[in-house]
């Protein structure tokens, strides 16, 4: 945890009624997302991100997250060999809330095809879908526009 952040975890605490001494350790929480379905994390974000009012209008970007900071003990004690997270978030444009994400530790397909799979599942929230030009993919533009989603994807140049 950043310096910031224990700063302002008694703030934070006393906001949601809760002593520092009544938090669980880090690792708990981390097991016990572990063990949440993607499907559940999805509908607890899409809640969240209407409690700002989103727009129609959405961009979408991969990040990669390098998992070089777990300690080799950790690792080895957890089993735990993912190395590279892949995540892709659909991000409203006037309030910066996330929509949408897929993770993902391999680091297979392309990008587009991650965003038509995403867009579908938002499609009747969406009027505009913007992008760089790694999603520039004719097949991409052509099924949002099915979906009634305009593509704002700026055209690769070869």
């Amino acid at each position: 945890m950043t310096i910031d952040l224990l700063k302002e975890m008694p703030q934070i605490t006393g906001e949601i009624g809760l002593d520092v001494a009544d938090l669980p350790a880090p690792s708990t929480l981390c097991k016990a997302f572990d063990r949440i379905e993607m499907s559940v994390c999805r509908v607890l974000l899409r809640h969240s991100a209407q409690l700002h009012n989103p727009s129609e209008h959405a961009a979408i970007d991969a990040t990669f997250y390098e998992r070089d900071r777990a300690s080799r003990h950790y690792c080895h004690r957890t089993n735990y060999r993912v190395q590279t997270l892949k995540v892709t978030k659909l991000v409203d444009t006037a309030t910066q809330a996330v929509l949408d994400l897929h993770c993902s530790t391999t680091l297979e397909g392309s990008d587009a095809d991650l965003a038509e799979q995403i867009a579908r599942r938002n499609a009747g929230d969406l009027r505009s879908l913007a992008a760089d030009k790694g999603y520039d993919k004719q097949q991409l533009r052509e099924r949002l526009r099915e979906l009634d989603i305009r593509p704002l994807i700026k055209h690769h140049l070869f």
